[in-house]
């Protein structure tokens, strides 16, 4: 998954694609949040480079619901609100992108198509500081859409200048 931003796309299509190995998703962060009434762990990506590479060549394994039916997700934490764009470069399963404003409610949801590399593809459509990846038509079967509050908890706003 890459974030394609209009001043930094340069950058980020000069870094490269190295596959996720199984450790590597493991050093992020994760944090616990309710969405839709489920459970979600994401991994934080909070760091350009987290970024740029978000859930590029992750498996369906290791976006499998936890034993306890927590299910796996990507929430990328952004300085501050702009328009977004994501694609889907080097993702291998269909994804659901749902991006929040600085309040937390969603201003957008997309479901995305695997390895669809068209930069543009997926724009936030409004600001938005925030943005959640987890497993393709997810937020559809738990009736999440536009206008939905989700709590950003107090320790990943922490990590906001």
């Amino acid at each position: 998954m890459m974030v394609v931003l209009s001043t930094v796309l340069p950058w980020l299509v000069s870094m490269g694609c190295n596959p996720v190995e199984p450790g590597d998703l493991d050093k992020l962060g994760t944090v616990r949040l309710t969405i839709g009434g489920r459970t979600f762990e994401l991994w934080i990506a909070d760091e350009p480079a987290e970024q740029a590479r978000g859930l590029m060549f992750v498996s369906r394994e290791q976006m499998a619901a936890l034993p306890d039916g927590t299910e796996r997700g990507m929430l990328f934490v952004f300085e501050y609100a702009r328009p977004l764009t994501f694609w889907m470069k080097n993702v291998m399963i269909p994804l659901d992108i749902a991006y929040l404003d600085v309040t937390g409610t969603i201003v957008a949801i997309h479901t995305m198509a695997p390895l669809d590399d068209r930069p543009g593809q997926y724009p936030s459509g409004q600001p938005a500081q925030f943005a959640i990846e987890v497993n393709g038509n997810l937020f559809e079967r738990l009736g999440v859409k536009p206008g939905d509050p989700i709590e950003i908890p107090p320790s990943v706003l922490k990590r906001l200048p």
